[in-house]
């Protein structure tokens, strides 16, 4: 991945409720030639903007909009670039395609939708907008000016409760007993399992283990650790072997593959080779 150039910008204090961070992907090579990338879960939508005259997304042969907005990611996924990276996005917060779009996460979980389109009807030119845009810094500020129009429009409030269970999650990276967090909260079982499916368009369980398998991921990536075992055992893994499975069911592959494959671009896109 040489000549990539990637940066992050933080969200203005408007959005920082919404908002993880905004970044944006810039690519000096000039030969168009296809590479093939693998995101994996990470417990939090986003939407990404790529320019059509640089290249585009592909996932499973079909084209992806120029500017699409993703949903909860459970399991791992291939795209591929036809081009050259001239992209910016958002990390969102769990919650956020409730608080910002007034969108049901359910319906967009391993799934995306064409957020030109969808716009559109609320009378904004975002593609156009974005592609005349000069910088990466001004697209950024297109974004984040859309994301603060819609925030005001909706006017949706997160569930305190909900907001509550989410940040012991992710304190605890994913290793808090959920019995005593729904306990804490008072509230029986399976409300709170619906109740957080609908705040974040998947199960608290299925949030834990996503959020477990992301710090195992970091701390694979950042080689702090002296065999797996130690990266099992410090998540509260019953062993290497349920490590192993966890990770090849959220990655695609096993850690000695992801080791050997898989060049990292960004939080959660990997190149891949071979």
């Amino acid at each position: 991945m040489s000549e990539v150039v990637y940066q992050t910008m933080a969200a203005p204090p408007a959005l920082q409720g919404h908002v993880r961070y905004f970044w944006a992907l810039e690519d000096g090579n000039t030969q168009e030639e296809r590479k093939t990338f693998r995101t994996m879960a990470d417990g939090c939508p986003g939407l990404i903007f790529q320019h059509a005259d640089a290249g585009a997304f592909f996932q499973q042969h079909k084209r992806l909009p120029e500017i699409f907005l993703f949903g909860q990611t459970t399991r791992y996924a291939e795209i591929e670039l036809a081009g050259n990276f001239n992209t910016v996005g958002v990390y969102l917060y769990p919650n956020a395609l409730q608080t910002i779009f007034g969108y049901g996460p359910v319906e967009l979980t391993n799934s995306c939708l064409d957020l030109n389109l969808f716009a559109k009807k609320q009378g904004f030119r975002l593609s156009e907008e974005l592609s005349d845009a000069r910088s990466s810094g001004d697209k950024i500020n297109i974004l984040s000016n859309y994301l603060f129009t819609q925030v005001n429009r909706n006017q949706k409030q997160a569930n305190p409760s909900m907001q509550y269970a989410l940040q012991q999650i992710l304190a605890s990276k994913g290793t808090l007993s959920l019995k005593n967090l729904q306990q804490n909260l008072k509230m029986p079982e399976r409300s709170f399992h619906r109740n957080f499916k609908e705040h974040t368009g998947i199960s608290p369980k299925l949030f834990s283990r996503i959020c477990r398998f992301q710090a195992s991921l970091k701390q694979l990536n950042e080689v702090n650790y002296d065999k797996l075992s130690d990266i099992a055992y410090c998540h509260d893994y019953a062993d290497q072997s349920h490590f192993i499975r966890s990770f090849k069911e959220f990655s695609g592959m096993s850690p000695i593959q992801y080791q050997k494959q898989a060049t990292a671009v960004m939080e959660n896109l990997s190149e891949i080779r071979g």
